[in-house]
């Protein structure tokens, strides 16, 4: 039976809390201040100072805005890096909207025909309940947008801009979500009353099309065709005209998104190092390519990272910020701060254990852009992140190498840089529920 908390208990809480001296500095403290800055230690700033052994010089940062497309700037960030050096040009970005476009009406697909195919299972089915509690949203993961960009090809961003809803995405998800709710309820009553194949895509083809005539009326309808005009370093002006976004994307991106790994690290008795892994239902275009993960240790991904790094490209990468850090200043790093000092709490927990305790997961997704590395081993890491240039160092952020451990999660490396690892990505990848930590999105 449990056992309820007597008086006696309470009092002997209320005796130890009236006889700290240590909680009754921390109740004045957090009394005024928020918990992380009066547990701040700032001797820790030095070791974390915006100085690098290997710094990639990068585009002007970008802004995500009030959205969860972090995967998708992330991304294209990488992807810019490439084709600006081959325009010549010092300013670039690609479409997130056009993306994020495709993105929401393949989703949509994804969804519609998940319902379908778990109608016979009632609704509180763990399954069932995942599908609908996920449907359509702005997280996601490395290989959800290549299979957006294999598919749509990619555009300028000026070719395709911004609008208000597509950096502004809460109404246009619940609106959309809404509406796919309902339309799951109706293709299941159709299959419990026998509806057949033909009149069940007829049904989920009529709302398709008024999800797509939706998401034209939110970021406009996409473009087929458009003229690529710039002016490059040289104050040389260019155009090339009648271009194709799948044109383009095989123009200058060519075969880097196949040649790319997604590797993790998942310290969890559940995964061994060296295996592949995918999540059943983390995808977004059916027909495309199934999320699959190599399992690596931290070392081996830290040093595909300073590989690619030193050949003096960028990484994307999928790490938890939810912890230990600094934003205003750009800084994570778990020996920064003293939380447990000023708590009282014992908040020291393993990467695994906060794994398989839904402490921490991948949620965020930013560019690697350099490193410290003294005496071959890395110290501190350059972030280029997608929350504008005010935020952070002018848009730029520094974790600490122990932050690294701890919270990131996940790497895309291109094949040529994991060495004999990359053999190991062509493994059949072992499922994974739904639900586990490695599947979680960007955002």
């Amino acid at each position: 039976m449990p056992k309820a908390i007597t008086e006696k208990e309470l009092k002997q809480y209320s005796d130890n809390y009236n006889g700290s001296k240590e909680r009754q500095m921390a109740t004045m403290a957090f009394s005024k201040s928020e918990i992380n800055d009066v547990s701040y230690i700032g001797a820790s700033a030095k070791d974390v100072r915006f100085d690098f052994s290997i710094n990639i010089p990068t585009l002007p940062v970008t802004n995500q805005e009030r959205t969860g497309r972090c995967w998708l700037f992330s991304a294209t960030n990488v992807l810019r890096e490439q084709i600006a050096r081959k325009l010549n040009v010092d300013n670039f970005e690609i479409s997130q909207s056009y993306l994020a476009f495709w993105d929401k009406f393949e989703r949509a697909n994804y969804f519609l025909e998940n319902i379908m195919a778990t109608a016979d299972l009632p609704t509180d089915d763990r399954n069932v309940a995942f599908i609908l509690s996920t449907g359509v949203h702005d997280g996601g993961q490395w290989e959800m947008f290549a299979n957006i960009v294999r598919k749509y090809g990619i555009v300028p961003k000026a070719v395709f801009p911004e609008t208000y809803q597509s950096s502004h995405s809460a109404s246009v998800n619940r609106y959309l979500n809404q509406a796919l709710k309902r339309e799951a309820a109706v293709l299941r009553d159709m299959i419990h009353n026998g509806a057949t194949e033909e009149e069940l895509q007829a049904e989920k083809n009529s709302m398709l099309d008024k999800v797509y005539g939706f998401l034209c009326s939110c970021y406009n309808e996409p473009v087929s065709s458009f003229d690529l005009e710039y002016t490059d370093k040289d104050k040389k002006y260019h155009i090339e005209k009648g271009l194709t976004p799948q044109k383009f994307r095989e123009e200058y991106v060519g075969d880097l998104l196949d040649k790319t790994v997604s590797v993790i690290n998942a310290p969890t008795k559940d995964k061994q190092f060296h295996k592949t892994y995918t999540i059943r239902y983390l995808t977004n275009v059916v027909g495309g390519h199934d999320v699959v993960h190599l399992n690596l240790t931290m070392e081996e991904m830290k040093a595909a990272i300073i590989a690619q790094l030193s050949a003096g490209k960028v990484v994307w990468f999928g790490s938890d910020v939810g912890h230990d850090g600094d934003r205003k200043n750009g800084i994570w790093d778990d020996k920064a701060f003293n939380v447990s000092l000023m708590s009282g709490l014992d908040l020291d927990i393993s990467k695994e254990n906060g794994l398989d305790y839904g402490f921490s997961a991948m949620n965020h997704a930013m560019v690697i852009t350099g490193v410290n590395l003294e005496n071959g081993i890395p110290t501190k890491w350059k972030i280029e992140n997608s929350w504008g240039n005010e935020a952070g160092n002018k848009g730029y952020y520094v974790c600490s190498d122990s932050w690294f451990d701890k919270y990131v999660y996940q790497a895309a490396i291109e094949e040529e840089y994991l060495g004999e690892l990359a053999a190991l990505a062509k493994q059949e990848p072992i499922m994974l529920e739904a639900w586990d930590p490695m599947g979680t999105l960007a955002d």
